[in-house]
């Protein structure tokens, strides 16, 4: 046995406890349907990008509850192709669509990509939610009291919605559509995945949103908001553990049938790859999972990359 199947032969056998509830299924159901009423209203401007090879966008739709989302569309001008696959980017924490300039090699691959924002975070979208209680330090803990309120509600509606808005653009095939992200954005992909079954592949890089109890209870990385929460209204602590039960991938796994290409890092304190295996164990579609024993949130950064790259040249070399 080599060193990495030695460490990590235990990941592979974590199945905690599911958490879901009896009402899992008919809480999303109603969820998107109430998503699916609000007008997508899709906008696009072409800017003036330096590389003239492609054409950029800057884009907004509108999310669950008519909250602009903001975004990029790049799309590979260089083939000169009547439609393309499109890979849709979700963001980690904290951050925003990025800059173009770091989504040039999706692109290069022949693929149209789309970049947006979650809402309330470090790009140019706001929030129009309202919410009936306080939260404290982040996202993550904004409307825990409540699970019609919480943030991430909101969010995943906000990635399905970018499927919607990709599909509508006359460049995209809409049956070629590539889920990647990584950290948040890799919890994003798995909820996405799971509640849509338009994507035909997911690629995350160490997920968050996995074993959400865990999370709080070590503290890790965006949850220990949701814990510092619990601090000041211990009153309201199985209620919100209750809430946090739908929003937490491995209670949405068995859902997913696209396949997906996962990677955690053995270093990794804010999303510990101990609990994205109770999400990753309980997937029953093809997938395949990289893992790195002596990096932390980083995770495989640029190696992993090439691995994703690699990945879609071998198993979905037709496209391009």
């Amino acid at each position: 046995m080599g060193y990495i199947e030695e460490v990590t032969n235990h990941l592979y056998q974590y199945l905690p406890p599911l958490t879901g509830k009896e009402d899992l299924e008919q809480f999303w159901t109603d969820t998107i349907e109430q998503a699916n009423n609000v007008p997508l209203r899709p906008e696009r401007t072409l800017i003036d990008y330096p590389s003239k090879h492609v054409k950029v966008y800057d884009i907004s739709y509108n999310g669950m509850d008519e909250t602009r989302i903001h975004g990029w569309l790049i799309i590979p001008a260089f083939m000169k192709q009547e439609k393309y696959p499109c890979l849709i980017h979700y963001h980690g924490f904290s951050g925003s669509r990025g800059e173009p300039a770091g989504l040039m090699h999706w692109a290069m691959m022949g693929m149209a990509v789309l970049s947006v924002d979650c809402r309330d975070q470090g790009g140019p979208t706001g929030n129009n939610a309202s919410y009936s209680h306080g939260f404290m330090a982040n996202v993550a803990s904004k409307g825990v009291h409540n699970k019609y309120e919480y943030y991430y509600r909101f969010a995943y509606m906000d990635c399905l919605k970018a499927i919607d808005y990709a599909c509508a653009q006359v460049e995209v095939d809409a049956d070629k559509i590539v889920i990647e992200g990584g950290s948040q954005g890799g919890a994003l992909g798995m909820a996405v995945v799971a509640l849509d079954n338009r994507p035909k592949l997911a690629m995350v890089d160490v997920p968050s949103n996995s074993n959400i109890v865990a999370r709080i209870e070590g503290n890790h990385g965006a949850f220990g908001a949701v814990a510092e929460f619990l601090k000041r209204h211990p009153e309201q602590m199985d209620l919100v553990m209750d809430n946090l039960s739908y929003f937490d991938t491995m209670n949405l796994a068995d859902r997913i049938s696209c396949p997906v290409l996962a990677s955690v890092a053995l270093k990794d304190e804010t999303c510990p790859a101990q609990m994205y295996f109770a999400t990753y164990n309980r997937i029953q579609s093809k997938k395949e999972i990289n893992i790195y024993p002596f990096n932390g949130h980083e995770g495989g950064g640029g190696k992993q990359t090439e691995v994703k790259l690699a990945y879609l040249a071998q198993h979905f070399g037709e496209w391009f």
